[in-house]
């Protein structure tokens, strides 16, 4: 049930996002919905619990395949700021089915717990217990039988949108140091509209038209992470001298994509740039959507563009290539 705004007094407040309140009650805003699992568009999905301590949940998609083939694994992280949205709410649902079923690929789309309830690492903890709870199925004995009889673990992706595409490249880089102790390797990472952010504007931020939405991004990790609530931490912004090498990331192919009108954009190709410098030793690379602005393809899958930015991501997942070193 919604506050009553008469009688609780705002604490913040993130327009058309979330609100919350000096007695600590939480109202958010939008993606609140929940999509069931379906059996549509040549793809199956159901949900299941891969964290029961913290009864965490993930949807599964399997597209119609014959035979017993392998397919493609992405694991895949929605956005939402860090603190809102889920796999389960209406846009999300759709996007991530519509992707299983242009890339035939096994997804699993992990939800993670929501700041400011459960601020930053929260989101960072429970994205890398969802990559634990995926390997352990490596072996076909894990407790998920779709991933057991249909994931080729030697094509492993992680993808998301956002702060999903944060979380995304954060857990690269966990996967690349040993002492984490991944046992799974993966091939490529995705990062779609990534959430990076910093101190010192570049590019065209200092003129983007819209302030507001400036003043909301400077604000958001402040909000999210109160411990570290500097923009210049290098889980939000990985360019900063102070952080760890990108030559860490722990992957073979990275793709950014970008959008022409979004506040982000600048930053996305910054990521693509420094890692492209870093002497990280795998392949890097860029597409940008025209005309579009910040997760644009979650409103309208039928638009070209949206389209045409899945079909992208579904042939990276796809690709063959050379072997390279792991």
């Amino acid at each position: 049930m919604a506050p009553n705004s008469t009688l609780q007094e705002l604490a913040t407040e993130f327009p058309s996002m979330i609100r919350v309140y000096k007695d600590g009650t939480v109202e958010r805003l939008r993606d609140t919905d929940f999509a069931p699992p379906s059996a549509a568009g040549g793809v199956s999905s159901k949900d299941v619990v891969f964290l029961p301590e913290l009864n965490l949940s993930a949807r599964l998609y399997l597209p119609s395949i014959s035979g017993h083939r392998k397919l493609p694994l992405l694991l895949y992280f929605h956005g939402g700021g860090f603190c809102i949205a889920s796999p389960f709410c209406g846009k999300y649902h759709r996007y991530v089915s519509r992707l299983a079923a242009e890339a035939q690929a096994v997804v699993v789309s992990f939800d993670y717990r929501k700041a400011p309830e459960h601020p930053i690492p929260a989101a960072y903890e429970d994205s890398w217990a969802g990559l634990h709870w995926a390997a352990s199925h490596r072996a076909g004995n894990g407790p998920e039988p779709w991933l057991n009889d249909h994931a080729d673990f030697g094509r492993v992706f992680l993808a998301g949108e956002s702060a999903g595409a944060n979380i995304v490249h954060n857990l690269a880089m966990a996967a690349g140091n040993p002492d984490f102790g991944l046992q799974m390797r993966l091939l490529g990472v995705a990062l779609v509209h990534p959430y990076f952010w910093g101190s010192t504007p570049i590019g065209s931020e200092p003129i983007y038209p819209q302030p507001d939405a400036k003043a909301v991004t400077e604000r958001l990790w402040p909000f999210i992470c109160p411990s570290s609530p500097d923009n210049d931490d290098p889980r939000v912004n990985p360019m900063t001298p102070d952080g760890p090498s990108l030559v860490g990331l722990g992957c073979k192919r990275v793709l950014v994509y970008v959008a022409e009108k979004d506040l982000l954009k600048d930053r996305g190709w910054l990521y693509y740039e420094a890692v492209g410098r870093s002497g990280w030793m795998g392949v890097v690379e860029i597409g940008e959507t025209e005309g579009e602005g910040h997760g644009f393809h979650l409103y309208d899958l039928e638009s070209e563009k949206a389209e045409a930015l899945i079909k992208r991501l579904a042939a990276f997942f796809n690709r063959e290539m050379p072997s390279l070193p792991w």
